[in-house]
């Protein structure tokens, strides 16, 4: 029986939560405004994460939740800086442990199955203030001293953004922090898996420092079906490495690899790539039952 087979086998038997995960998932609806009870969802994951995630931290919920709210009240939608954010940050110093940590650009949905097969990776979305703010959404308002829950404007609308100058200090923090073996997880079945203008690409590619990091490993991704369009030696991804290399950076870059392959199997287990899968593990199966 062939590695792939005996993987797929093991994903599929030991993880059959896993199947309702995949197909329960669905893409984030918008808010219009700042998101209801904001305060009590930040402040009870922040609780939830010092008690249950990762208990040796000695954080102050109720202190970054107050320089939060500093940082945004009372300002307009338009004009929160990343600086902004500094106290909040400051009460909320985190560290990780090197070679476990996991960037990703346009493949959200896939890179959290990943990291729930393979949890020795960490996100962003795994640090306290990714666990906090993850999929919130939030403004002021300048003449009030509340959070404006009727309307706040899209990312692109303006460069100091409230939630992006968020998510860019945090971002900025995350790639500073890394070190050892990093991975980045992109898609190849869409034009410029890597851009510029993306967060990785715009600001924790340049926050990455050579001096930490060991080896930068690429791993790109198609559908299962295709449209199989970027890979290690073609599109974007080739101007990544190029980057890597001009600043010194030691590199590995792997298409499909066969873990990430599986998983979108067990989603669409009819795909012809996953048909011969599916039939040995009918076969493991029915040996089982015997």
């Amino acid at each position: 029986m062939s590695s792939f087979t005996i993987s797929a086998a093991v994903l599929m038997i030991s993880r059959p939560w896993f199947i309702m995960f995949l197909l329960c998932s669905g893409p984030l609806k918008a808010q219009l405004g700042t998101t209801p009870n904001i305060k009590h969802i930040v402040v009870g994951r922040c609780f939830n994460y010092i008690t249950l995630v990762n208990p040796s931290l000695r954080l102050d919920c109720e202190e970054i939740w107050r320089q939060f709210e500093e940082a945004v009240v009372r300002q307009s939608s338009c004009n929160v800086t990343v600086e902004d954010y500094n106290h909040m940050f400051y009460a909320m110093a985190q560290t990780w442990p090197c070679d476990r940590f996991l960037f990703w650009s346009k493949t959200r949905t896939l890179m959290h199955i990943y990291t729930a097969v393979v949890p020795h990776y960490w996100t962003l979305e795994d640090t306290l203030v990714g666990y906090m703010f993850n999929d919130l959404i939030w403004c002021g308002q300048e003449e009030d001293s509340g959070f404006d829950f009727s309307s706040c404007p899209e990312w692109s609308a303006c460069r100091n953004h409230p939630v992006y100058s968020l998510w860019r200090q945090a971002s900025q923090n995350f790639a500073e922090m890394a070190c050892g073996n990093i991975t980045v997880l992109l898609n190849g079945s869409i034009v410029n898996a890597f851009s510029r203008k993306s967060m990785f690409g715009s600001v924790e590619l340049e926050s990455l420092n050579t001096c930490r990091v060991d080896y930068v490993n690429i791993k790109v991704v198609t559908n299962l079906d295709g449209p199989f369009i970027e890979s290690c030696s073609e599109g974007s991804i080739v101007d990544l490495i190029q980057i890597l290399q001009s600043r010194g950076f030691r590199w590995t870059c792997t298409d499909n690899e066969e873990t990430l392959m599986i998983l979108q199997c067990i989603k669409n287990p009819k795909q012809a790539s996953c048909q011969t899968c599916a039939n040995s593990l009918s076969q493991i199966k029915s040996l089982t039952l015997t």
